[in-house]
């Protein structure tokens, strides 16, 4: 801004720089590079914001089993619509979250602030689908199949039909991790899963045209899904990239 023919700077937050904000799962377990809370995962500043109380627990399991309207959602949306208004409140000109599950916060999120908020990467499915060739479908690998629910499609203007979902039951070291919040982790074994899960996907499934991987902490393996798949894999740090390249254009040469 100007003041006075000026320029001048203007204050008001605390940090600067970013223009992407993050609400984050509340969890210790690693985050390796690609995951959403590994700040290493993009090569431009975001600012974290950990919502109280947001584990991966309540928000994929149990906020699955709540009514829409019940008073026990309101409760379990309260801490990230209150993350939300503090991460505009510290400059961010778009909000996204740590988990693909969020969609169901999407509505009440994006009224809560008067900046864009893009909540999940289940958004990125539309897009996707729409590029497909006729009759292929969109593989999506999440964390806990069982838990989606068609809440979930309905949020992110997904049509369940062109899509096949597979979860990572039964992948005991991504388990430890993301449900009992273990402090460390064998990333070769959980990439090796990963990558099982994806290739049991592609068997089950004749027509896939490319995996979506939902949950923020599957990134780090999506070049080696690709690799095992030979398909185009999407995950959340698109979405996140997508965000701050609109939130930062630079001019053409």
């Amino acid at each position: 801004m100007t003041l006075n023919g000026k320029p001048v700077l203007q204050g008001g937050a605390n940090i600067y720089g970013h223009r992407i904000g993050i609400l984050m799962i509340e969890g210790r377990f690693p985050r390796p590079p690609g995951a959403i809370g590994n700040s290493l995962s993009f090569n431009f500043p975001v600012l974290h914001h950990i919502v109280p109380g947001g584990t991966g627990e309540v928000v994929v399991r149990q906020v699955s089993r709540l009514s829409p309207s019940s008073k026990q959602l309101q409760q379990v949306m309260a801490p990230w619509i209150a993350g939300a208004k503090e991460l505009e409140r510290q400059g961010c000109r778009a909000i996204t979250t740590s988990c693909g599950f969020a969609i169901l916060f999407q509505e009440q999120l994006a009224a809560a602030v008067s900046v864009p908020v893009w909540s999940s990467s289940l958004l990125l499915a539309p897009f996707i689908s729409s590029g497909l060739t006729r009759g292929k479908k969109l593989g999506i690998i999440t964390a806990e199949a069982s838990a989606i629910t068609p809440s979930h499609f309905t949020a992110a203007g997904i049509n369940p039909e062109r899509c096949a979902v597979i979860g990572m039951e039964g992948c005991s070291e991504f388990a430890a991790t993301t449900w009992n919040d273990q402090p460390f982790m064998d990333i070769s074994k959980v990439e090796d899963e990963a990558v099982s899960v994806a290739q049991r996907l592609v068997s089950e499934c004749d027509d896939l045209g490319a995996i979506l991987l939902e949950c923020s902490l599957l990134p780090p393996y999506a070049a080696a899904i690709q690799k095992a798949t030979n398909l185009p894999v999407f995950d959340f740090t698109h979405l996140i990239k997508l965000m701050h390249d609109a939130m930062l254009r630079e001019p053409f040469s």
